[in-house]
């Protein structure tokens, strides 16, 4: 559920499918500390193996199963479903706030229950038709494996096609219609129900780019500056 990849319309607009990588698609989202945790998140170990020597940290490549569910137990997306695990890296914002911050410090095998508020999850814009705004989501997750993860990637400069240093709405539009249009090309090879759901996205993109924004761009000025941007990105400009 939540970039470029394989987890924030978006479930990030988007369909069951998509629902937990649409804004970590776009990679939208900073991390926090589970430590540190004064957002109303929820963490509850469900399993733990005796032995564990590896513990999830931040930059690992997390392979996980899932089930996400609203409050009042409405499934939203599950890959057991799918048969088929989501695979990312933790802590650098490629899927929402509550995944980065609830994942940490956690064992092979273990399993746990997150209650993520709404500010760690997709806000008051929620997430297309599948998650409404203001929705608190409950994730039962268990972790597959650890492994490494190469660098980060620095999104800002690939987004910033004039190197302003700020990303234009026309900017945005153009990251987001070259990844609709590559994940189209997947979904063209899968079920006919996936191919229906990207064609709708790709025909409202101007709908994800108008939340991207209404995220992200704090001041109101039409722009996102380097500083505003909470996805991943190198210090230097």
């Amino acid at each position: 559920m939540a970039s470029r990849r394989s987890s924030e319309s978006t479930s990030a607009l988007f369909s069951p499918r998509f629902a937990l990588i649409a804004l970590a698609i776009l990679l939208f989202i900073s991390e926090f500390a589970v430590a540190k945790n004064d957002h109303g998140l929820k963490v509850d170990t469900v399993y733990k193996p005796e032995v564990c020597d590896v513990r999830s940290k931040k930059g690992d490549q997390l392979t996980m199963h899932y089930t996400g569910t609203l409050q009042d137990g409405t499934k939203f997306d599950s890959s057991l479903d799918r048969q088929q695990p989501f695979t990312f890296q933790l802590g650098v914002g490629q899927v929402i706030k509550g995944w980065d911050q609830g994942l940490l410090d956690m064992c092979v095998g273990e399993k746990r229950k997150l209650v993520i508020p709404p500010e760690l999850g997709y806000g008051d814009t929620g997430a297309g038709n599948v998650i409404p705004g203001g929705a608190t989501l409950t994730f039962d997750v268990e972790l597959i494996n650890i492994s490494d993860s190469p660098p980060t990637a620095n999104v800002f400069k690939e987004i910033d096609a004039n190197d302003d240093k700020q990303l234009s709405r026309e900017e945005v539009r153009a990251m987001v219609s070259e990844y609709l249009k590559k994940q189209m090309i997947e979904a063209e090879q899968g079920s006919p129900g996936d191919n229906e759901e990207m064609k709708k996205m790709l025909a409202d993109h101007d709908k994800l780019v108008e939340e991207i924004f209404q995220h992200e761009d704090k001041d109101r000025n039409g722009f996102i500056s380097h500083e505003e941007f909470s996805g991943p990105k190198h210090d230097e400009l």
